[in-house]
């Protein structure tokens, strides 16, 4: 291990979140975390694994799939008749139960947004939901305000077989192949969860959540022998990770079927960039953790809508649906999570309904924003690496701007002030100044620009 990731990992570490430690999070057994997997499984992981340039594994995961489960996940839910099923189910949601009567038609349900969920996701959890299926996931949102979502271990899965489907629908023949790594998803972080996996529902081909910041490896080098070793056919994660494989010596190794963008809106910069470098096909797909996959985009037009159990609706300012062509805020209802079945979810994205080829789609979409701030040795840091720091000190919200000179302005909804302006001084190297407000509601209505950079 070089010093610098000696120095990024240390006890010392002033920036070191806990749950970032490698193995810190292990709670399961590989029988628990993969029922199903085979001998020649268990020879492709422990290889991954254990691989002489492989990174230090933060945290270990499975799909939890058994063998009839994995077997399920490959054909996608029916869509017919989905959305009356679904209002049925919601109907009896602790949210809803008291008011059922007066939930007729989807237009009767009321309009929700991330705080509801903030403020008791278990409202919307099934009271018979089978919570043997669940798993949670964090999700930080517009705002800042951590939720813990529940995850359905099947829906988890079948979503990489809608990226499978994806990349069929743009030529690509995207099969199991004992040789190669499925899947490679990508960020880059200062601190991050990365694990080995195998994809039961995929021939248990290998996959990988990778940090591709230079502290996570003794040297760049290093880096790409082990994504050259792995040879990912498909390679996943937000514009901010996907920029780090123009770098020459990922670009000289790496042979993907296809990329995969999300979390935050792709440039055509970027797009091009990725095409040019890589030759195959980059789909953008606009999506949330609470809502999952909702539209994908492979040519930088207009999103479509997927082909699954989501219904998109757009609204203007006072949460009345517009005609289709008006712009206003996306509002979605999503069906393919049991465990938490959502009606009318607020995006706080925006954007217009328009057709493609006669399937719905979204256009202009105004979502996330991959911004990064400089760093006083003239490096970039992705504003992901600011929000951990900002959630380990308490903060609700905040909005964090950077002048065209490097200093810091970080306005923050409750939280540590003194921890966080000492947190981003560290990380930038730049002066920081916090003014800490007492509620989220001080930081403005509607969406915050969270993350502004002018240098």
């Amino acid at each position: 291990m070089s010093d610098m990731m000696q120095a990024s990992q240390g006890p010392d570490d002033p920036l070191a979140i806990a749950e970032y430690t490698p193995g810190g999070q292990t709670a399961l057994d590989d029988t628990e975390r993969w029922p199903s997997l085979t001998p020649t499984g268990a020879r492709r992981l422990e290889a991954l694994r254990t691989h002489p340039f492989a990174p230090a594994w933060v945290h270990a995961t499975g799909d939890r799939l058994s063998a009839e489960a994995a077997r399920r996940v490959r054909t996608p839910l029916p869509v017919d008749g989905w959305l009356e099923r679904h209002l049925e189910v919601a109907r009896r949601l602790p949210a809803y139960r008291r008011r059922a009567a007066e939930l007729v038609a989807l237009a009767d349900f009321p309009l929700i947004g991330r705080d509801d969920l903030v403020d008791d996701v278990s409202a919307f959890v099934p009271l018979d939901a089978d919570l043997e299926q669940a798993v949670h996931g964090s999700s930080s949102g517009s705002t800042g305000r951590a939720i813990l979502i529940p995850d359905d271990i099947e829906d988890t899965a079948r979503t990489f077989h809608l990226l499978v489907a994806l990349a069929a629908e743009q030529g690509v023949e995207w099969r199991p192949d004992p040789e190669r790594m499925a899947l490679a998803h990508v960020v880059h972080q200062r601190q991050a969860f990365t694990y080995a996996s195998v994809i039961s529902s995929f021939e248990q081909a290998t996959m990988a959540r990778l940090n591709l910041a230079d502290g996570q490896w003794p040297d760049r080098i290093v880096r790409a022998r082990f994504f050259e070793a792995q040879n990912p056919q498909a390679i996943s994660g937000s514009p901010t990770s996907l920029a780090e494989l123009l770098d020459p010596s990922l670009a000289a190794v790496l042979h993907p079927l296809v990329i995969f963008s999300g979390a935050m809106g792709l440039s055509g910069a970027l797009r091009a960039d990725l095409v040019a470098a890589y030759g195959c096909p980059v789909i953008d797909i606009y999506g949330l953790h609470e809502t999952r996959p909702i539209a994908s985009s492979a040519d930088g037009g207009p999103f479509v809508v997927l082909g699954r159990r989501v219904h998109v609706e757009i609204v203007d300012d006072h949460g009345l649906p517009v005609p289709q062509g008006e712009r206003g805020e996306i509002v979605v209802t999503a069906g393919e999570n049991p465990l938490l079945p959502l009606v009318r979810y607020r995006t706080s994205d925006f954007g217009r309904l328009v057709e493609v080829d006669g399937r719905l789609a979204i256009a202009d979409l105004e979502g996330r924003e991959a911004t990064t701030f400089l760093a006083k040795d003239g490096s970039r840091v992705s504003c992901v690496d600011l929000t951990q720091q900002l959630q380990a000190a308490g903060a609700h919200g905040w909005s964090v701007t950077q002048d065209a000179s490097g200093g810091v302005e970080a306005v923050i909804a409750r939280g540590d002030a003194g921890r966080i302006a000492a947190a981003l001084e560290a990380l930038l190297g730049q002066p920081v100044t916090v003014d800490r407000r007492g509620a989220l509601a001080e930081l403005g209505e509607g969406k915050p620009r969270r993350y502004v950079s002018l240098a």
